[in-house]
């Protein structure tokens, strides 16, 4: 069985306990979340990001987006399908390496993740915000691996997180 490091889990735990206490006490813009919520729901069921939703995450995310929009239409953000138990892995190339993304839990690996969202100066690095676009349009890079990589791949990606 596949275990979670137990840094890994405790960052995570954080995370959550965070989420739940800012929940009350959101940041300065708690907005853009929504923003991005529903221009990915809207992108999804038309597949194709409108002119007017780009403008809206710049406003939102500023700098951030732009790096985030760069990721997508360099195709840096990568989905993993480990087969046949269908996991799945979302990793983005960032500056400093490859970085795991749990899209579920709002998590990344990256350090602007560690100092600024765990923070809450910020809700969300520009890694998330890549996923969560290159999702929603189907604008990523699928590898397919069989069961036997992903402890393999796991090791590779958790050497960047230590």
């Amino acid at each position: 069985m596949n275990q979670v490091p137990i840094h890994l889990f405790i960052v995570m735990l954080l995370f959550i306990s965070c989420k739940q206490k800012s929940s009350a006490n959101s940041l300065e813009k708690p907005s853009e979340l929504g923003v991005l919520r529903q221009i990915c729901r809207e992108t999804v069921a038309g597949k194709k990001i409108r002119d007017t939703d780009l403008e809206k995450l710049s406003v939102s995310f500023g700098q951030r987006f732009k790096k985030a929009w760069e990721a997508v239409e360099n195709k840096r953000v990568k989905k993993y399908v480990f087969k046949p138990s269908d996991r799945v892995v979302w990793i983005v190339v960032g500056r400093g390496g490859d970085y795991l993304i749990l899209p579920a839990a709002d998590f990344c690996s990256c350090n602007d993740f560690y100092f600024r969202v765990m923070d809450r100066q910020i809700h969300m690095c520009y890694h998330l915000i890549a996923q969560k676009l290159a999702e929603a349009l189907e604008s990523y890079v699928l590898y397919e691996e069989e069961d036997a990589m992903y402890d393999v791949l796991m090791k590779e990606w958790k050497k960047a997180i230590v």
